[in-house]
């Protein structure tokens, strides 16, 4: 691409916790397309469990903002990281996953607010994420799903295989009933033809206005104050038997509250380290790469949700936790 004479497309993931965004990126990231991309990810938490989960090659660079929310804190982060960027290599586009908390038009904003950003980049496609099986649950709850959808260019409806024809029809409807423009693709795994959602030149700014008039107003966006995240670290393995029934349980009870949590689990009995997931009441584990030999075997486990008791979590783990003999 000739930098001069073009913009730097840029393509932006959004969607509510769990509902595919990482399995997406690695899928892009997997394709044989030459590319040289450049992935941003954004995260709802001070430890980076996705930038662990995404695979780098030598035709990406892989930036992580862990303090704060791309949509209101980290614009000046984002307008120095792509000058730096575009000064060390000749990018051909540049891929944003937001966290699942993200509304996208302050998001969106940042690229005609910032001339920094409007005079380099143009933004390709607004590509939303929607979990099938949680995405009416989430909708209901939650204002910033909503917006996601709203907003969206492209809307990837995930998790297929985990739901029968009846509710994917009434999840389509409840998704037209807020976004009547976008393209909906039905995905399980994220997969996705690359040329579907990637340099589509989807994005419309006279759309955008009329989803949300007062986006170019630039501003402040608020979060619901009663949705947190912790994490947890700890040093000790776990006993996953121990781990899987107390999970489960208290998913059956705060499944609703508990909205993602995500892990990279030091685990006795397993040479490698084991990434653990949950989405609401949907939980995935799964052996990763082994550890190394210089590795500092831990466990380090984000939780997000809303009105949750830290405290009463954290021991519950720890009651899940081996003790090491002295």
């Amino acid at each position: 691409m000739n930098q001069l004479s073009e913009k730097l497309p840029v393509t932006v993931v959004t969607g509510f916790l769990g509902s595919g965004k990482t399995t997406l990126i690695n899928k892009i990231l997997s394709e044989d397309h030459g590319r040289k991309i450049a992935v941003i990810v954004n995260e709802f938490g001070e430890v980076s469990i996705d930038g662990q989960l995404i695979q780098k090659s030598d035709e990406e660079d892989l930036i992580e903002f862990n303090n704060g929310c791309l949509c209101c804190t980290v614009r000046g982060d984002l307008i120095e990281t792509i000058d730096k960027l575009k000064k060390q290599s000749e990018l051909d586009a540049i891929l944003i996953e937001t966290t699942g908390l993200a509304d996208p038009a302050p998001v969106a904003s940042s690229f005609f607010l910032a001339d920094e950003l409007s005079s380099e980049t143009k933004i390709d496609s607004f590509v939303a994420m929607a979990d099938a099986v949680n995405l009416e649950e989430s909708l209901e709850s939650n204002e910033e799903a909503q917006e996601q959808i709203a907003f969206a260019d492209i809307i990837l409806l995930n998790k297929t295989d985990l739901v029968d024809e009846e509710q994917l029809q009434r999840v389509e409807n409840r998704i037209r009933n807020l976004n009547k423009a976008a393209v909906i693709h039905r995905t399980s795994f994220s997969n996705i033809g690359l040329e579907k959602v990637f340099g589509v030149g989807a994005f419309e700014l006279d759309a955008k206005l009329d989803v949300d008039p007062t986006f170019l107003d630039d501003l402040e966006h608020e979060h619901d104050d009663a949705v947190g995240s912790f994490v947890i670290r700890e040093t000790r393995p776990l006993d996953i038997n121990k781990f899987m029934m107390w999970i489960t349980d208290l998913l059956q009870e705060q499944g609703g509250e508990l909205y993602r949590s995500k892990g990279i689990f030091y685990a006795r009995g397993f040479k490698e380290k084991v990434l653990f997931q949950s989405v609401r009441m949907l939980t995935s584990m799964e052996p990763t790469d082994l550890w190394e030999s210089d590795d500092k075997k831990m466990t380090e486990y984000v939780v997000i949700g809303k009105n949750l008791d830290e405290e009463q979590f954290r021991q519950g783990f720890k009651d899940c936790l081996v003790d090491l003999p002295n």
